[in-house]
C-alpha cells in the first residue's frame, strides 16, 4: 500500500515510508512505557480499546451526520453523500458539533475507563482528560498539514499528551495519521513552536506547508503510518510532528478519528479545554473546529 500514500496531493516515495512501531499494553508491566515514549515520541497500541465500543461510537457519530444528509445508510460504512443540509437544519453549528462530540458512546471510547487506564499507566499517576474533544471526519480529498500540538496546549500541565483514536478501520488509502520519525528532536522547529504567543486569540500558525517528503529526506528520517483498526490507540507528546495522509477512498468512505489531550489529575488544567462550555483555542468553542463545518465545505488547515 505504500505506493498509494500522498499528502496534500503530493505522492510520498515508498522508500521514505515505514510502519509505526507497535507496543503491547500489559497492565502488570508498564515501567517501559515512559522510556519508550521518550525514545520514539509515541506509543502505538493495537486492539487496546474494545472494538465493539469503538464501532458503537462510529455509528453514533455517523448517524448524526446522516441526519444532516452527509452520510448514506448504512451509517457504519461512513459513505459521504457529497451534500449537506447542516446549515439549513442547525442555526448554531458549534452547538450541533458539541452535541455530536459529547455523544455517550463516543465519550465511552475517548474518555472511558480503558483509555484512562493506559494514560494513567504511562504517567505513573492518575490521569484526567480535557473535556474538549477533537472529532475529525475527513471526506475523500482531505488531509491535515504537519504540525506540532505544543502551541495549542501549552498552558496548565507540562505533561500533556495526545490520545489519537481511529473510530473504525482506517486503511492507509483512507488518510490516517502520519508521524514524522524523530521529530521530537527537531530542535529548530520546536523552538519556533514553543515561541508562539499563547495569549493570542489567533490560532497559532506553526504548520509546515513544505513537501513532507522533502522534509523527511532533508532530516534523514522516515514518515510513519499504518493500516489502523477499530480498537487501536496512539499516544504522543506535544513535541511530535504529525498530520494525516490524503483520504483517497475510491468508495467515498469518510475517515473518522478523534483525539483528546490527557494530563496528570493533580496538575492544573487549561480552562479553555475544560468545563461544560469549553472556549477552545480561539474562544469560539466547538464552532472553531473543522468538524463543525458541513462536510461539503472546505477545511481550514489543522
Amino acid at each position: 500500500m505504500w505506493h498509494r500514500c500522498q499528502m496534500q496531493g503530493r505522492r510520498l516515495p515508498s522508500d521514505l515510508l515505514a510502519p509505526l512501531t507497535e507496543t503491547v499494553f500489559d497492565p502488570g508491566n508498564t515501567d517501559s512505557l515512559a522510556p519508550q515514549l521518550k525514545r520514539d515520541g509515541y506509543l502505538f497500541f493495537r486492539g487496546v480499546i474494545d472494538p465493539v465500543e469503538v464501532m458503537a461510537a462510529r455509528c453514533e457519530v455517523f448517524q448524526r451526520l446522516a441526519e444532516m444528509g452527509e452520510i448514506a445508510e448504512p451509517v457504519a460504512a461512513g459513505i459521504y453523500t457529497g451534500s449537506s443540509q447542516r446549515r439549513q437544519k442547525c442555526p448554531d453549528l458549534g452547538e450541533f458539533w458539541q452535541s455530536v462530540s459529547e455523544g455517550t458512546a463516543l465519550r465511552q471510547v475517548s474518555h472511558g475507563a480503558r483509555t484512562k487506564q493506559v494514560m494513567s499507566a504511562l504517567l505513573g499517576q492518575p490521569a484526567r482528560p480535557h473535556d474538549y474533544l477533537f472529532l475529525r471526519p475527513a471526506v475523500p480529498g482531505r488531509s491535515t498539514h504537519l504540525h506540532y500540538d505544543h502551541p495549542f496546549f501549552a498552558r496548565g500541565s507540562d505533561q500533556i499528551h495526545t490520545a489519537w483514536i481511529p473510530l473504525g478501520d482506517i486503511p492507509i488509502g483512507d488518510g490516517p495519521l502520519l508521524i514524522m520519525e524523530g521529530s521530537h528532536h527537531f530542535d529548530d522547529l520546536l523552538t519556533q513552536a514553543v515561541a508562539v504567543d499563547y495569549a493570542s486569540n489567533a490560532t497559532p500558525l506553526v504548520q509546515l506547508m513544505e513537501d513532507p517528503a522533502a522534509l523527511a529526506s532533508k532530516r534523514n528520517v522516515r514518515m510513519l503510518t499504518a493500516d489502523f483498526s477499530a480498537g487501536d490507540l496512539i499516544i504522543f507528546s506535544m513535541n511530535l510532528l504529525h498530520g494525516s495522509l490524503d483520504n483517497q477512498s475510491p468508495t467515498g468512505r469518510t475517515r473518522l478519528s478523534c483525539d483528546v489531550r490527557w494530563q496528570p489529575l493533580a496538575d492544573p488544567i487549561d480552562p479553555r479545554y475544560a468545563g461544560p462550555t469549553p472556549a477552545g483555542t480561539t474562544g469560539a468553542g466547538y464552532g472553531e473546529l473543522n468538524g463543525a463545518k458541513p462536510l461539503d465545505e472546505p477545511w481550514h488547515q489543522r
